[in-house]
């Protein structure tokens, strides 16, 4: 039985923007839909009308309108959206230029900048111009490799005004890991800056920029911002020139938008890398707006009157997702640095300050907070905050609870979980939905979604494949380099043959009663000792239960023609692992799971891997532990912890 923890009152029910889009669709076509159940059920059985009321409600701005919402939905994939459409990404995002608040950033030393949506559509305009200039338009690529500053939406905005395709990277990338990604792309201009600040610490990341510089031949331009200095020294990187000299000296010019097809590529976005070069998605101009338009008006429930802020960077999809609020005409907080420093009350102190309204994190970070003790419900003020977003990697039940225990009693806590490939959600929240204990609440409007088992059926309240059985607009349109779509087809169409559905490779659990979407991990990394299938997330949400343990990860060591399941665990500071705390681990994982999921060896670690989005690095760890290679430690934000488990790998192996 599921545990409720919130229900929405009847006040916020009725002032939900689902529910004015509920409104639109009974009058449009004569229906009585009064339930979030019911409107998904219309969508995803109505999927051309779907999208083009979610086109009406979003107010998307167009130079020609479409012929048809979507050719044929069995074309999968490589179906058509909305053809005939003219229309241009920056536009839709600049659409308000009045003096409301559109950017507020902050970093570790209170450095604070405020930008209006006038002052935004100025500089915007500025920067555009000398990227016309140069000649930068359709068919070319800008790429940023930058912390979370307000000139890195601003540059995405200029060059996509222009029709050029936009692609970045966080400053926090190795030089390595950044030139495999923007490397691939023949980009004509790299905007870059000088530094940032992280846990106290200054870096200076001109030494990085300019081996990115000399290793991509095809660039004209390099625009670096002094983040750290008033005026950085950037005589050792070529083809430069400061932000502030760059942009063109009238103040006020106008924004010649480009009228582009629908389907225009805008972002490319890049897989994160830990198996090999990543791979390079390159994602539509139209879906990637209407759906993130649809995920921030009717699931985030945002508004114009919002501020809203992800712990985020631009390597992660949700910098794109958390920039579309501009459309929406919302105050967007752009932080950049360690949410825990000074300490872990760091971001409650900024919720209370500026009047954080959604905040949206990942469930490492929450896991963290737990750990740590921190109640931010007690110690600070959060009467602003009406919604707390998560995403990233599964949160326990234990973790939604904490929500509601040590935060806030009444917030909509909206768990989501999609995908850089869709730049978007499969499962995700609704404001008019109930939220229980370690479930998200719905699949996303108008995504067909079902968890299947090994052989292709349907099923509820078992674990299974997650797959979507019908397309949507923010589908990649293609990988940049694949001419055949051999390595597209291969990624998603794959692995049921017999099939014409998405997999997307996580493992979930559909439940029948509440529709609830319950996570346990990747697919490829799910364990199987004596062919029994475990999602990894079902044992970390035991173990780390546990005060001795900070973190753990869980792979699968074939052993003996079976496979036998490694864990390994980063203590608590003051604690050690004996044979008590081994023996206890085993004892609560047999108790609150079962047998099958105690592992043969417990091993302590001083660090465990993580991707730049917060995902443990199960599969590097895995190809260590059998003597495989591992490619790309760039991708890691922090590679050197492999290096310990490639030094007990003897141990592992006798």
């Amino acid at each position: 039985m599921s545990k409720l923890l919130w229900k929405p009152s009847e006040e916020r029910r009725k002032h939900a923007n689902i529910t004015k889009f509920i409104d639109l669709i009974n009058k449009k076509y004569n229906l009585s839909i009064n339930s979030y159940k019911q409107l998904y059920n219309w969508s995803i059985e109505n999927i051309s009308d779907f999208w083009a009321c979610m086109w009406e409600f979003g107010e998307i701005i167009a130079q020609k309108g479409y012929n048809k919402v979507v050719d044929d939905l069995n074309e999968f994939p490589g179906t058509k959206w909305f053809e005939g459409a003219k229309l241009n990404f920056a536009e839709n995002l600049l659409r308000y230029r009045d003096g409301n608040i559109a950017f507020v950033f902050k970093d570790e030393n209170h450095k604070s900048v405020k930008t209006t949506y006038s002052e935004l559509y100025n500089t915007v305009a500025r920067l555009a111009i000398p990227l016309r200039e140069m000649g930068i338009g359709s068919g070319d690529r800008v790429c940023a490799y930058m912390p979370n500053l307000v000139e890195t939406p601003i540059t995405m905005l200029a060059a996509t005004s222009t029709g050029a395709t936009w692609a970045s990277c966080g400053a926090d990338l190795g030089a390595q890991a950044a030139l495999d990604r923007l490397g691939q792309l023949n980009p004509k201009v790299l905007i870059t800056a000088d530094g940032y600040f992280y846990k106290g610490k200054t870096f200076n990341i001109l030494s990085k920029a300019e081996k990115v510089v000399k290793g991509i031949p095809s660039l004209e331009k390099v625009v670096v911002i002094s983040h750290l200095d008033s005026k950085s020294n950037i005589n050792s990187i070529p083809k430069s020139i400061l932000y502030n000299d760059f942009l063109a000296p009238d103040k006020k010019p106008e924004i010649k938008f480009e009228s582009l097809p629908f389907n225009h590529p805008v972002y490319i976005m890049f897989s994160s890398g830990t198996t090999g070069k990543p791979k390079c998605m390159v994602q539509g101009a139209g879906g990637v707006l209407i759906n993130h338009l649809k995920e921030l008006i009717l699931h985030t429930d945002l508004k114009r009157t919002d501020k809203i802020m992800y712990i985020t960077s631009c390597s992660w999809m949700m910098w794109n997702w958390l920039i579309s609020s501009l459309g929406v005409g919302a105050t967007i907080l752009l932080f950049d640095g360690n949410p825990n420093y000074p300490d872990p009350n760091a971001m409650w102190k900024l919720i209370q300050d500026e009047k954080i309204t959604i905040f949206g994190c990942s469930a490492t970070y929450i896991n963290y907070l737990r750990t740590q003790g921190i109640e931010p419900g007690k110690n600070f003020d959060l009467s602003s905050l009406r919604e707390i977003s998560q995403t990233g990697s599964a949160l326990s039940a234990e973790g939604f609870e904490y929500i509601y225990q040590s935060i806030k009693k009444d917030l909509h806590f909206n768990s989501i979980s999609g995908g850089t490939d869709i730049n978007g959600c499969f499962a995700c929240g609704c404001p008019i939905l109930p939220v229980y204990a370690g479930e998200l609440q719905a699949p996303a409007l108008a995504m067909k979604v079902k968890a299947y088992d090994e052989k292709g059926n349907p099923i509820n309240d078992q674990q299974g494949e997650l797959v979507c059985e019908a397309p949507s607009p923010s589908m990649p349109l293609y990988f940049w380099n694949d001419p055949d779509n051999e390595k597209y087809n291969k990624a998603y169409f794959g692995f049921y043959p017999n099939k014409n559905v998405w997999r997307h490779g996580d493992y979930i659990v559909i439940n029948g009663e509440t529709g609830g979407i319950t996570f346990f991990g990747r697919s490829d990394a799910i364990l199987k000792p004596s062919g029994v299938r475990i999602g990894t997330a079902e044992i970390y949400n035991v173990v780390e239960e546990l005060r001795e343990i900070d973190d753990s990860l869980a792979i699968g060591q074939i052993w003996e023609g079976d496979q036998r399941i490694i864990l390994f665990i980063k203590l608590a500071p003051g604690f050690d692992l004996t044979n008590d705390l081994e023996n206890k681990i085993k004892k609560t994982l047999r108790q609150n799971a079962s047998p099958r999921h105690v592992p043969a060896l417990i091993i302590k670690v001083p660090d465990i891997p993580y991707t730049f989005s917060m995902k443990k690095v199960e599969i590097s760890v895995t190809n260590i532990i059998h003597g495989r290679p591992v490619r790309n430690r760039d991708a890691l934000m922090n590679p050197e912890s492999l290096d310990y488990f490639e030094k007990i790998l003897p141990k592992l192996q006798k």
